[in-house]
């Protein structure tokens, strides 16, 4: 009896494979993810993001990981080197990185918008300039300076060789004496749409196109564009006159949502050297979906989170999806071009 029931549970399981072509699996449990508003594994909700200083200079091109992650801030490193911008890559999934970078030195703009997520900041150093706001945030420091990353033989210059491999974040954290975890759960850093949504049915008098987002004259060095893909729904990112894309997978860096954020600067020094206004409130530019809207901001503290808000004065509401941030120096603003 037993090899009849077992004979026919065998002959029942293959007829099942051979329907469907493997046996049912349990769903993964997700969760909207904080950054992104997209389903992630409920197995990474307790784990705070990583912040990743990366370099946009063409000499440290290509870049490594940056189409993978959830939020890019784009920002004038120094105002000394026709105004050379340098990235700031946001991973709520930093574990699953194989290779980001290459990982340069940081600003104090950067410690000022990192924090708002309770990202641990991956950095190789910076100017002096950076010393009190890392101690008066308070921010997870996972600095070259204390915990060494990886070096990669590319044949380049030195300080185009330093890149966070598979394992080494996490040996940095262990090192440093830092949890992944987050110590306050900051939420959702964004109101998100509960599906994606045309601006220009939610504000119908105030939507211009934006199949282009020309950044040339705000960031001259790397004459950054963010070109409309009407068959993906998304932003592809170019920079050098040519389309971002990753080294080791191929894939075009893009997003759903541009933020332009207008920020006054101040300039430290000869050198370049600037931190943005951040703690504060200005304009800026909202766009998905080719078009966009414009919208306001507001920060009111060093650890505050910025809250971006729309025409009518709410708090701005965006599409679900990965998000590019624009700091525009605002000597600048009226050289931004979308069309």
């Amino acid at each position: 009896m037993f090899k009849k029931i077992a004979s026919f549970v065998l002959a029942a399981g293959l007829a099942i494979t051979s329907l469907t072509g493997a046996l049912p699996v349990q769903a993964q449990a997700t969760y909207p993810s904080e950054l992104t508003g997209l389903p992630v594994s409920t197995a990474l909700q307790s784990q705070r993001p990583v912040a990743v200083m990366v370099d946009n200079d063409i000499r440290s091109y290509p870049h490594y990981g940056v189409a993978d992650a959830d939020i890019v801030y784009e920002q004038v490193n120094s105002m000394a080197n026709n105004r050379i911008t340098r990235l700031m890559c946001l991973y709520k999934d930093w574990g699953a990185a194989a290779k980001l970078g290459n990982i340069r030195s940081t600003r104090p703009t950067n410690i000022l918008t990192a924090i708002e997520y309770n990202a641990a900041l991956v950095h190789d150093g910076g100017p002096y300039y950076i010393n009190n706001y890392l101690k008066s945030t308070g921010i997870a420091d996972l600095d070259n300076r204390y915990v060494p990353y990886s070096r990669v033989n590319n044949g380049k210059a030195v300080e185009f060789t330093e890149y966070a491999l598979t394992g080494d974040i996490a040996k940095s954290f262990t090192l440093r004496g830092i949890s992944p975890a987050y110590t306050v759960n900051p939420g959702s850093h964004f109101t998100f749409n509960p599906a994606n949504t045309d601006l220009a049915a939610k504000y119908p008098a105030a939507v211009i196109p934006a199949n282009l987002v020309n950044l040339a004259g705000n960031f001259p060095n790397t004459a950054s564009q963010l070109v409309y893909n009407a068959a993906t729904g998304t932003y592809d990112y170019y920079t050098f006159g040519k389309p971002s894309v990753d080294a080791d997978t191929n894939k075009q860096v893009s997003f759903q949502n541009v933020i332009l954020q207008d920020v006054a600067t101040y300039q430290y020094d000869a050198n370049g050297y600037l931190i943005y206004n951040v703690i504060g409130a200005g304009v800026g530019f909202y766009c998905t979906n080719g078009k966009c809207t414009p919208i306001s901001w507001a920060k009111g503290s060093e650890t505050g989170k910025t809250i971006y808000y729309d025409v009518n004065g709410a708090p701005l509401s965006i599409n679900p999806g990965k998000t590019y941030i624009g700091l525009i120096p605002q000597d600048s603003a009226a050289q931004t071009i979308i069309q």
